[in-house]
């Protein structure tokens, strides 16, 4: 048996080091385009930003370990070129040498990966403008920052362009990011991303949304970027985080299909249209966990999945992946976002009926010291209960709760199965009702019928307002409140409610949603058409203060 592997870092080393250990007998070669066989993309930034200062730190494993380890035979900087499938073999290029060659396989595994998107714009291509995939690129980005640079220009608001941000800002550069989106981080919920881009600004980041670069044109003082609204900044440094786009012209060109996007499509064996051929990692388009539907996600955690997967069913031991489901974090500024499974937003593009909720609490218990706030947000099915995502922001603890939630998704789990978890409480970790089943007990509460709930873009949309009431303490009414609304605290409710309509619906509400719970239990056994308004006044004010498209920092 003869496996040929197709690139390195997380699916191809993984696929490699699998296969070595179901068999001692098989030969496994790797071919790897760059120089590092395996290195850790997510550093990268903190390289430049010095929280990683030593560079080896970054390499995963390397050629040599890989040989001594393994028994693999590694060849870096050795581009394939071809694939002829009816003789099985690949065309080499070693780039040190020029040397081609033809290498054969009994069972190929395809990792290349993906590559940054450069727009095409005019000045895209000049030498202080750089995208981030290798350590060759993270090399050439601190150079210039080692060197002095003053201002950088980050163009898009993804998890590398904010990460680059708060490494940028930590070196002593003023960065300024554009993005042509309404919001920063546009796999999350606008809604989801107020507290992120505060954050930003509070840093002294400038953020201008709505809009991106239309030119980047050398200067006196670097480079001159033009913006799509005609305004224009000055940098020394442009890192273009505008996405990335599947490495697949290897497959194109060797009849392999691909999908709309791009992706090269797969089977749940990770097998390609071609039996013999499979594909891992950023190249590939999967099924999204859930769903079914077709997507491609760029994670690390999916391509090591992937890799070991395509090695167990290159050697004839069945295994099926699963699905990607897009769980991913990040942390900048003190701050943390995480999400996984079905956003709001990809659930409306899908036409798939869902409903939410929020929860806003504290990491831990309220009354140990240093209890970080964090807001949750969780999307499920309105017929079965059955979750289907979460988004969370905050500072501590958030990864733990996505963590759970994401595990929560993998097992088809309910909102009713969150009511009944049992996770570690202690002052310092938690709270005997965490938040996450804080969750649990809203959505149930909802859908059982206790506790009707209202979204805040419902409310927005009515023609004929719904009554507006403000459960909270006159002095928190008096430091902002939804306009139009009347306060009626929820300790005086029982003794005032002649002050209510009851031939108009009221919508309930307090800071969070607690209170506004109790309100609407007893407006409703009072008679009254009432329901609570999801996460209270602060998932109003979250949506509210979200920038439209346009604004700028």
């Amino acid at each position: 048996m003869k496996l040929v592997i197709v690139g390195g870092v997380a699916g191809g080393a993984s696929a490699a080091a699998r296969a070595r250990r179901l068999s001692e007998a098989a030969e496994i070669v790797l071919l790897e385009r760059g120089p590092d066989v395996s290195f850790a993309n997510c550093g990268l930034p903190y390289h430049v930003g010095e929280v990683i200062p030593q560079r080896d730190k970054l390499l995963v494993t390397t050629a040599v370990r890989l040989r001594e380890r393994f028994r693999l035979d590694v060849r870096t900087r050795s581009e394939v070129e071809a694939i002829d499938r009816h003789a099985k073999t690949v065309r080499v290029r070693d780039l040190d040498t020029g040397r081609v060659y033809e290498e054969g396989y009994d069972k190929l595994i395809l990792a290349p990966g993906a590559a940054p998107v450069r727009p095409p714009i005019p000045g895209a291509d000049l030498p202080t403008v750089f995208t981030l995939r290798t350590l060759g690129d993270a090399d050439r980005i601190k150079a210039l920052v080692d060197g002095g640079v003053r201002r950088a220009v980050i163009v898009g608001a993804g998890f590398i362009g904010l990460e680059l941000a708060e490494n940028f800002v930590r070196r002593g550069v003023a960065t300024t990011i554009l993005d042509r989106n309404r919001q920063v981080l546009s796999a999350f919920d606008a809604e989801m991303t107020t507290a992120i881009l505060a954050a930003l600004r509070e840093r002294g980041v400038e953020v201008l949304l709505g809009q991106t670069a239309e030119a980047i044109a050398p200067g006196p003082e670097g480079v001159t970027v033009t913006l799509t609204s005609g305004d224009s900044r000055t940098a020394q440094l442009v890192v273009l985080g505008v996405g990335v786009r599947p490495e697949n012209p290897l497959a194109v060109r060797a009849g392999l299909e691909v999908g709309p996007r791009g992706g090269v499509r797969v089977n749940e064996f990770l097998q390609t249209t071609d039996p013999d051929i499979f594909a891992v990692g950023d190249a590939v388009e999967t099924a999204e966990f859930g769903t079914g539907e077709r997507t491609q996600v760029p994670l690390a955690g999916p391509a090591n999945r992937q890799g070991r997967i395509a090695a167990d069913n290159a050697f004839g031991r069945a295994s099926k992946y699963r699905g990607t489901q897009a769980t991913a974090i990040l942390g900048f500024f003190g701050h943390t976002a995480a999400a996984t499974g079905q956003s709001e937003k990809s659930l409306k593009r899908a036409g798939r009926p869902y409903r939410k909720v929020y929860v806003h609490a504290a990491h831990h218990a309220g009354y140990y010291p240093g209890a970080e706030g964090l807001s949750l947000k969780v999307t499920f099915d309105p017929a079965t209960g059955k979750l289907l995502g979460a988004q969370a922001v905050g500072g501590a603890g958030v990864d733990k709760r996505i963590d759970v939630l994401a595990v929560a998704i993998q097992a088809g789990m309910t909102v009713f199965d969150l009511e009944e978890m049992e996770l570690c409480n202690a002052p310092q970790f938690g709270s005997a009702k965490d938040t996450v089943n804080m969750a649990g007990f809203v959505a149930g509460g909802l859908l059982r019928g206790d506790h009707p709930q209202t979204d805040w873009e419902a409310v927005a949309g009515l023609a004929d307002k719904p009554l507006l009431l403000d459960v909270r303490t006159p002095p928190e009414f008096a430091a902002g409140h939804i306009p139009g609304a009347v306060n009626i605290p929820v300790d005086e409710l029982r003794g005032r409610l002649a002050e209510l309509p009851k031939g108009r619906p009221v919508v309930a509400y307090c800071q969070v949603g607690q209170r506004g719970y109790l309100a609407t239990r007893i407006l409703m056994q009072h008679g009254f058409d009432v329901s609570n308004l999801g996460g209270g006044y602060k998932t109003y004010q979250l949506h509210t203060t979200a920038r439209p498209e346009g604004t700028t920092g």
